[in-house]
């Protein structure tokens, strides 16, 4: 790397001599290379000019000030534009057919998907003229693409061009380009082309694309435009999102598109945390973002209290959690419908550990969940739910969130752009188990997390902290746990979580509930276990209090989980234990598979409705009033949509569904009117 370093150096004493305070200039018919893994620094401006070129595969930093400049210019000098630049600069993805690889959040791991980066600092946006290349790829998300424009002044209608298709004004039409609004909870659609990213809309804005013939996957793209400058104030105080929306009972009211809010807004949080749907902060206090820079984001401590000194100075104190990769994007414009994502990725965040908790001032907060997605990539987005809207000054500011590294700033570590230090301080920890489901050749299927900590929360409350409920296009989850240990059936129709909580003192040794909706998919459990965020090594059991996770099969015995553990799986039902059970029944009569067929009030047709397990095909529905009478019948019934109840709402009486699937699976409710 010196040597790299050195003779780029005297690239720049060379071509030191333009107006504008050039200290790197790469001239006509020159070409630059820069190695996967290396960091270049240009403490001063940098320009291409003519074919000269930069080709980026590892990591550039242009640390300038108020006279210095990033340019790509002609022959003549003359700066270039998007309709005449490009290919000076470029941003290589080295591993384009592994876009769809998560690197692991370790710094002890290799990364397996790696890209150039370019980190311009202190330069005004006005000297910022140079046109980058941006390559892209990236998982499809479905019907609209979420993504990023990390572009000043980049005109929309460049993506035509760019991403292989052309794009419209009209919404709906699988051709539009639509940006999301914080404050009215809704995503506003451009009605032409001619708009400009950062000028008629934020450069950090969360924007989805019209996925009809969009290729994002088998193509790499390159976007091109002028990078953001971080002097243009990119630090937005979250306050205020959905405050004066009425969503409506049940969400039944409309936006200003004629969109009913249940038909695309999703609060995973707020259901899982104890509150109620569609009231409190139910849809509100939501905020949704993209990566405004060409490089990564990590969002690792947004929640803790940390000085600007020594770390990123961003303390989302009322943070709930943080919502990542989207996946199984519909749309449906009939009826009033928005749209829907059947999977997301999360991480939630366990806070006000005991005394002792490691620290890097003040409060300290640990993630859970998918912590491998807390690295955002340049054009990727996400998504903020704060609790509430009490809490003052939650100012999230994108530029000291940036970093080339792959990976999440340890505890106790200086903030830097590539810092990284191990972390060491284990008391007052958030242990968790993390089981992914894989099919037979190994790959993901799904996945779920088992969080204990010494403040976490056993069973259905609103004081939990980390709890996350489980998208309905997963199919391996946990339920909510009875105080004793096992389901709590007052919720097993209601929801199934994601990330599931509990205090790991009055909850030892008994046994979270842990179902697989696909057994001919998956076919072994994978172990992944984190102490405070981290990995603990291979082969590890026993964490820093000298316990460990368990898990047992309906009819087996305890058994140790261990970090890369994998077990093979043959029943749909598993327990999940954070400390050794006392004694392990042959037989457990609370392991019986729930269904996520459940009875729920819909406003909009005033009446109760039936909503399927996504694995039933076909069910028998009998409903009985109270005195035994049989007053709906109805046989082999589509799970495709919800059945509608149809009760005499002018008659207050209690009845008792029972619901039957095609393969036998029953269940039983009440409703009391």
């Amino acid at each position: 790397m010196r040597k790299s370093l050195f003779a780029i150096g005297l690239l720049a004493a060379g071509y030191s001599v333009q107006a504008q305070n050039i200290l790197c200039h790469v001239d006509t018919n020159a070409n630059m290379y820069v190695s996967k893994g290396t960091l270049v620094y240009s403490g001063g401006g940098m320009q291409m000019k003519g074919n000269g070129r930069i080709e980026n595969h590892g990591n550039v930093m242009v640390a300038g000030s108020a006279s210095d400049s990033f340019k790509t210019i002609d022959a003549s000098n003359t700066d270039k534009t998007e309709s005449n630049g490009g290919n000076n600069f470029v941003n290589v993805i080295n591993e384009p057919t592994s876009y769809a690889t998560v690197n692991t959040n370790s710094s002890t791991a290799t990364p397996s998907y790696t890209y150039g980066q370019l980190f311009i600092t202190g330069i005004p946006q006005s000297n910022i003229t140079g046109i980058v290349d941006q390559q892209y790829r990236a998982v499809n998300h479905g019907a609209y693409q979420q993504v990023g424009m990390p572009f000043y002044a980049k005109t929309l209608s460049t993506l035509n061009t760019e991403l292989g298709k052309t794009f419209s004004g009209v919404r709906g039409s699988g051709n539009d380009i639509l940006q999301w609004n914080n404050a009215n909870v809704v995503f506003n659609h451009f009605t032409n082309l001619t708009y400009r990213i950062g000028i008629d809309s934020p450069l950090y804005g969360y924007y989805i694309l019209g996925g009809t013939n969009l290729d994002v996957s088998n193509t790499t793209r390159t976007l091109t435009g002028r990078p953001y400058s971080d002097t243009n104030g990119t630090s937005v105080t979250l306050t205020g999102a959905g405050a004066n929306v009425n969503f409506g009972t049940g969400g039944g009211n409309l936006n200003q598109y004629n969109e009913k809010y249940w038909s695309y807004v999703q609060d995973g949080f707020h259901i899982a945390a104890g509150g109620t749907a569609w009231q409190g902060n139910y849809g509100k206090n939501i905020y949704q973002f993209s990566n405004p820079f060409l490089t990564n984001l990590d969002l690792r401590w947004i929640a803790t209290n940390e000085s600007a000194a020594s770390g990123d100075g961003i303390n989302l104190s009322n943070i709930q959690a943080v919502r990542f990769e989207v996946s199984g994007v519909q749309y449906s414009n009939t009826n009033n419908g928005g749209g829907g994502s059947a999977s997301y990725k999360f991480v939630s965040f366990a806070s006000n550990l005991p005394a002792g908790s490691p620290s890097t001032g003040g409060s300290t907060t640990v993630p859970t969940g998918d912590l491998d997605y807390l690295v955002v990539r340049p054009m990727s987005t996400f998504v903020i739910k704060m609790k509430d809207n009490t809490v003052a000054n939650q100012v999230l500011n994108f530029n000291n969130l940036r970093r080339f590294n792959y990976f999440s700033r340890a505890t106790g570590t200086d903030y830097g752009v590539s810092a990284s230090k191990s972390n060491t301080s284990t008391s007052g920890t958030v242990k968790q188990l993390g089981i992914i489901g894989l099919d037979v050749n190994g790959n993901e299927v799904a996945r779920t997390y088992y969080v204990v900590f010494p403040n976490g929360t056993t069973g259905h409350s609103s004081n939990a902290l980390t709890q996350i409920s489980t998208p309905s296009g997963n199919v391996l989850g946990t339920f909510e746990e009875d105080p004793a240990g096992g389901y709590d059936n007052n919720y097993t129709n209601q929801y199934w979580l994601y990330i599931n909580e509990a205090n790991e003192n009055n909850f030892k040794g008994k046994n979270i509930k842990m179902v697989n909706y696909d057994l001919s998919k998956i076919k072994s459990y994978k172990f992944e276990i984190r102490e405070n965020a981290e990995l603990v090594s291979n082969g590890t059991h026993q964490l820093s209090t000298g316990i460990g996770f368990y898990y047992k099969t309906p009819n087996g015995t305890a058994q140790a989980a261990v970090q890369g553990g994998v077990v093979p799986v043959s029943d749909a039902v598993f327990d999940l234990y954070y400390g050794e059970p006392n004694s392990v029944l042959a037989v457990d009569n609370t392991s019986v598979k729930p269904s996520r067929t459940m009875v729920v009030y819909n406003p909009d047709v005033t009446n109760y409705i039936v909503r399927f397990d996504p694995n039933w095909k076909k069910a028998d529905i009998e409903v009985y009033d109270m005195s035994g009478k049989l007053v709906i019948s109805k046989k082999a019934v589509s799970t495709s949509k919800d059945f509608v109840i149809e009760l005499d709402n002018a008659l207050k009486n209690s009845y008792v569904v029972k619901i039957v699937s095609d393969k036998g699976e029953t269940v039983n409710t009440k409703i009391l009117k």
